[in-house]
């Protein structure tokens, strides 16, 4: 990560008001205020995140970030949390009942950079399993995985084929046309870590 790490504190402030802004949507409640004073200056310098929720099980739970900068990191981290818990397309929205049993996790991201590629044989080559959250783009239609996707497709054609799938294209679409490829890396941090 090129931008200067945040202090074991300004994660822990971010963490705090990731649970505080997912407890007050998931009871319908608006965002409580933030006063500035109470905060590192950092943290109202602009960023990007997303915000991962997992049940008690360790199961994904939601899911929603920003890839670029947009509004101050405090508030970006606000957004998001609230957003991954209750407009996350691919769950219903989190009950009351259920944000105590929710680990949040934080990944704070560099801005994308474009990676040149002439072949599908050296976009694979110039990926860094691991290391690399990519964009795909094509045309309109874009999605992203977040380095620690690594995790669960270590393998960088499945890598490309899942996030292919994740745009609504076809899982080889990668293979038979040049797409806009970014990447960019993550500063990650969740709840439980000392």
């Amino acid at each position: 990560m090129e931008e200067q790490k945040l202090t074991k504190e300004e994660r822990a402030q971010l963490l705090r008001l990731a649970r505080q802004a997912i407890e007050a949507a998931a009871n319908r409640r608006p965002l409580p205020p933030v006063n500035p004073a109470e905060f590192s200056p950092r943290l109202f310098e602009p960023g990007a995140t997303f915000v991962t929720l997992y049940d008690e099980n360790g199961e994904l739970r939601g899911c929603i970030g920003a890839l670029e900068a947009y509004q101050p990191l405090i508030e970006d981290v606000r957004e998001h949390a609230a957003a991954a818990a209750m407009l996350d397309y691919r769950f219903p929205p989190v009950r009351p009942e259920e944000v105590p049993g929710l680990r949040i996790e934080i990944s704070r991201l560099t801005p994308p950079r474009p990676l040149e590629y002439q072949t599908p044989a050296e976009l694979i080559e110039r990926l860094r399993p691991g290391m690399d959250g990519v964009i795909l783009r094509d045309g309109p239609q874009r999605a992203t995985f977040l380095p620690q996707v690594w995790q669960k497709l270590p393998d960088p054609y499945e890598f490309l084929s899942h996030l292919c799938l994740k745009m609504g294209a076809p899982a080889n679409l990668w293979q038979r046309k040049k797409l806009q490829v970014y990447t960019y890396q993550v500063e990650e941090f969740q709840e439980g870590e000392d």
